[in-house]
């Protein structure tokens, strides 16, 4: 559904069939670095060529990047665990002191996610720089765990904020400079499989560590956070060694034509450019058409639907499992099975999604889903203990809905103001109904669906009247060059549904 595919951008690689398109056909495009030499050397790089260089990728990025995402979604949320193990009775905090402290987070990592990538995007060696962030933020949650008051919980939460912020923007980014964006969209589906493992595992963990409570004097989610920051902060040490930097600096595993076909085809489709070639400066006007896009806004919209109650329920699932009458350590392990369900889910859609080719069922399904949820834990969540069964049932509905949205709804950025939003939506004096959390996760969900639904006719709707044109009549009417300043207004141009 997404503006992914122009039929006057160069052709040597078709994006869907995944398969090489003849040479003369290249002749044509607009792309004036790619040698006839090149494009005769990507038309023939094998399919075979092709596989086999991509796994060898796969096998080095993308298990290291599913890790760190991992483990990064399991140090922003794993306050929710610990809060369930006297948190708030430790530091004196009130409710509305924990949410605070929860959206808190957000604002750096809002802030900072795209000055992170500017500078990321100077590194010769990604690794570098995406380690170093990812060793600090592990140093600041293992400070969390000695914090004493209030005040010092938010200062740990504004750093993790800030060192976080880099992470998943800095994943895609990387990403995006080894695969072409057809390639791209399986292998980030495969990160919001990891965020939904990261709650089972969180669980999971918090149940194991919390036994370690009176240990050196310390209460057990005091050491939650001492641990899992001790984990993050070896794993950010393993990323100098571990995480891949460019084709170019992988001699080592890559022979000389497979780094070149790696770094043509990048050229091909003006990810990046040959050397010697000069940056355009900043374009106000593009800017200005970038925000009186109405698509952006319809994704905007979809995004927040998801994101809003996603972090509402990662921050909350332990207190409303225990809501229901069971202890701590029993709440810690019935997160699991829910956040099972939800990577599940993630990773099925995920599949269906690339071989339909078509985005959009994928999304409003699971917003159905999530819409059904939220109605059934709005209406019984009132009587949570006489309704267990069926409230359990809507927490995995909630996560089998919500875990496949992000995927397919690729407003990357949304993703941290609509945090802010998730943070504040289940009051604590609001336990165990939680009317504002509930009501607003139903809300948004079926915004969601409205949204998805609309930017779908709409494309559709843009898609068909393209389609009236010939590409002989366009181009007479206009010169390549028109036609790329034009980007997806371009009558060639055609929207991935």
């Amino acid at each position: 559904m997404l503006p992914t595919k122009s039929t006057h951008s160069l052709k040597d690689i078709d994006a869907e069939k995944h398969e090489m398109v003849p040479t003369e056909k290249i002749a044509h495009s607009h792309n004036e670095h790619i040698s006839a030499t090149d494009t005769e050397f990507l038309a023939g790089f094998s399919d075979e060529q092709r596989r086999r260089v991509l796994r060898k990728v796969d096998w080095r990025l993308v298990p290291m990047l599913l890790i760190l995402y991992l483990i990064s979604f399991i140090d922003r949320a794993n306050i929710g665990n610990a809060k369930i193990e006297g948190l708030l009775r430790d530091l004196h905090m009130t409710g509305t002191e924990y949410n605070i402290a929860l959206a808190i987070f957000f604002i750096p990592y809002t802030l900072a996610e795209i000055p992170s990538n500017m500078i990321l995007d100077k590194f010769n060696r990604p690794s570098v720089f995406m380690g170093t962030i990812v060793f600090f933020w592990g140093v600041v949650v293992m400070c969390t765990g000695f914090v004493q008051n209030f005040t010092g919980l938010c200062v740990t939460r504004v750093f993790l904020g800030l060192f976080e912020a880099g992470f998943f923007p800095g994943a895609i980014l990387v990403i995006s400079k080894w695969y072409l964006p057809h390639e791209s969209q399986t292998r980030i589906a495969i990160f919001f499989t990891a965020s939904a493992l990261a709650g089972a595992f969180s669980g999971l963990l918090a149940y194991g560590i919390v036994k370690m409570d009176g240990v050196a004097g310390y209460q057990g989610w005091r050491w939650i956070f001492i641990l899992e920051g001790l984990a993050s902060a070896v794993a950010g040490l393993a990323c100098f060694w571990l995480l891949i930097d460019t084709p170019a600096s992988s001699t080592k595993w890559l022979t000389a034509e497979e780094i070149r076909y790696l770094e043509l085809r990048q050229v091909a489709i003006g990810r990046s450019k040959p050397v010697g070639h000069k940056e355009k400066h900043f374009d106000m006007q593009v800017f200005l058409t970038v925000l009186k896009d109405w698509k952006i806004y319809l994704l905007i919209l979809a995004f927040w639907s998801n994101v809003t109650p996603n972090y509402g329920l990662k921050f909350t699932m332990p207190q409303i499992i225990k809501n229901m009458g069971y202890t701590s350590a029993n709440a810690q392990l019935l997160t699991i099975p829910a956040y099972t369900v939800g990577a599940i889910s993630a990773y099925t859609f995920s599949i269906v999604s690339d071989r339909l080719k078509w985005r959009m069922p994928t999304i409003v399904v699971p917003q159905i889903a999530v819409v059904i949820a939220y109605a059934i834990l709005f209406a019984k969540a009132a009587a949570i203990k006489n309704n267990i069964a069926l409230c359990y049932f809507a927490v995995c509905l909630a996560c089998f809905g919500l875990y496949p949205i992000g995927p397919g709804v690729q407003a990357w950025n949304m993703n941290n103001l609509a945090g802010i939003t998730g943070s504040f939506i289940f009051i604590d004096k609001e336990a165990p109904k939680y009317p504002t959390g509930f009501g607003s996760s139903l809300a948004f969900a079926a915004a969601g669906i409205v949204a998805c639904l609309l930017l779908e006719f709409l494309l559709w709707r843009s898609n068909k009247k393209n389609a009236e044109f010939t590409e002989d009549e366009v181009r007479e009417r206009w010169s390549d060059e028109e036609l790329d300043k034009m980007g997806d207004k371009s009558p060639l141009f055609k929207y991935t549904l």
